[in-house]
């Protein structure tokens, strides 16, 4: 005979950003909606990878309906927010938020609701997407190098393309320099 996991498990997410907060709150709301299992964090939501969270996500089966007290516990963007729902719904269960009702995927308005939030997570992708295209624009109109400085100053490229040019291995002048081969190959490229 084999074991099966119990269905429509009330799973809790409770989080607080620094040490000095307290889980309690949440806690005692959890407990009174009748969650049997509460993961507890105190991490930063900005952090993607929260350990509590990531456990918990995998641990969901078919029925589960996860639950916390307001959804800046589970997440800091749209984005993240729609991702982690979209795979508690895909895992074939259901999301709920104590202090905003509409955020229920067991009802019409709260699935209408994801899928809003989807939409505006898209639209928050594609913005920030503009906006760091932009920014990269103008600093490059500006004259500005984008990405990391360069290991080599120009004088040192040029001492090190004449002393490749007269025989030099990239070996040797990778060790001279302090910098890896591939730094001194692409010199020539």
């Amino acid at each position: 005979m084999t074991e099966s996991k119990p269905q429509n498990r009330r799973l809790g997410y409770a989080r607080v950003s620094t040490y000095g907060q307290t889980l309690d709150a949440q806690l005692e709301q959890l407990k009174a909606e009748g969650c049997a299992k509460i993961y507890r964090e105190k991490a930063s939501g900005a952090k993607a990878d929260r350990r509590e969270l990531l456990r918990m996500l995998d641990t969901l089966t078919h029925g589960d309906v996860v639950t916390v007290t307001r959804i800046d516990r589970l997440a800091r963007s749209t984005f993240d927010l729609f991702a982690i729902v979209k795979r508690i719904v895909d895992a074939g269960g259901q999301f709920k938020s104590l202090a905003e009702p509409w955020a229920d995927t067991a009802t019409s308005t709260g699935r209408l609701m994801i899928a809003v939030l989807g939409g505006l997570a898209d639209v928050e992708r594609d913005l920030i997407r503009t906006r760091t295209a932009e920014g990269r624009s103008r600093a490059k109109a500006q004259g500005k190098h984008m990405g990391r400085p360069p290991s080599l100053t120009p004088q040192q490229q040029a001492e090190a393309r004449q002393r490749r040019a007269e025989g030099a291995t990239l070996k040797e002048l990778a060790q001279s320099y302090n910098v890896g081969r591939a730094t001194i190959s692409r010199l020539n490229a």
